[in-house]
């Protein structure tokens, strides 16, 4: 992929902005929640686990235990059977406690809307902490980078990077401020819809003039027909 120069490169990303605010005017978290606590607790449960079943469990999650002080106090075992179904629960059981014990200690028992302060709790990265920054109190301080928005930047040539944090300065080096939080929702939407991991729908894609690696897809492969003899057939000598 060609090197481009920064300018083309914003000019660009700007285009891409539009383009997915087009398609996607409405996109916004996909997690279901109520406030910055329960986000955050979605958040953390969505690591390695999709949405959708994040929001299956989170409802009896979040009956059960409302708020930081309640899940501070939780016996581990509960929290686990709770959210067994995600994936890696005794991890994110013992993260969920941890970080809910943080808040009541450090914070009052509230979500703090600093990202030092957020990425200082159990279970809480960069990508967390920019989840609930952007969605729960609207600032961008960052753009979140999950599996969507890393592949779909690369595709676009919008960072060459592989470490997200990389990407992530990539991005927020191309994209005005204003754009970060949405810029992510919609990029998300686009990849589980349009520009998916393995076979990318690029002819139904409204960015497809804009990206560099559309031409790099594989098409898929033509079956021979079943029907057709691949050989002629022999005949025997005569004697």
């Amino acid at each position: 992929m060609p090197r481009i120069s920064k300018t083309r490169l914003r000019a660009q990303a700007a285009e891409v902005v539009l383009r997915l605010a087009d398609e996607y005017a409405e996109a916004e978290c996909a997690l279901v929640h109520d406030g910055p606590f329960q986000l955050l607790a979605a958040t953390i449960l969505s690591a390695q686990c999709t949405d959708a079943r994040v929001n299956h469990v989170t409802p009896d999650l979040f009956r059960r235990w409302p708020d930081a002080p309640a899940l501070a106090v939780a016996p581990q075992e509960d929290v686990e059977e709770v959210v067994r179904s995600t994936g890696f629960f005794r991890n994110k059981a013992k993260n969920l406690i941890g970080m809910a014990c943080g808040l009541v200690e450090r914070h009052g028992g509230e979500v703090p809307a600093d990202i030092e302060a957020l990425v200082a709790l159990p279970g809480v990265a960069r990508k967390t902490a920019n989840v609930v920054l952007g969605t729960a109190f609207g600032r961008n301080d960052g753009v979140v980078v999950d599996t969507h928005v890393h592949r779909i930047s690369h595709r676009l040539g919008l960072s060459r990077h592989h470490d997200p944090k990389h990407v992530e300065r990539d991005l927020m080096d191309v994209l005005a401020r204003e754009e970060w939080t949405l810029f992510s929702h919609r990029i998300i939407h686009h990849g589980r819809r349009v520009c998916v991991a393995r076979t990318p729908r690029c002819e139904v894609c409204n960015m497809k003039d804009l990206c560099p690696s559309r031409q790099d897809v594989p098409k898929p492969r033509r079956l021979p027909d079943k029907r057709a003899r691949t050989t002629a057939p022999t005949r025997r000598p005569r004697r």
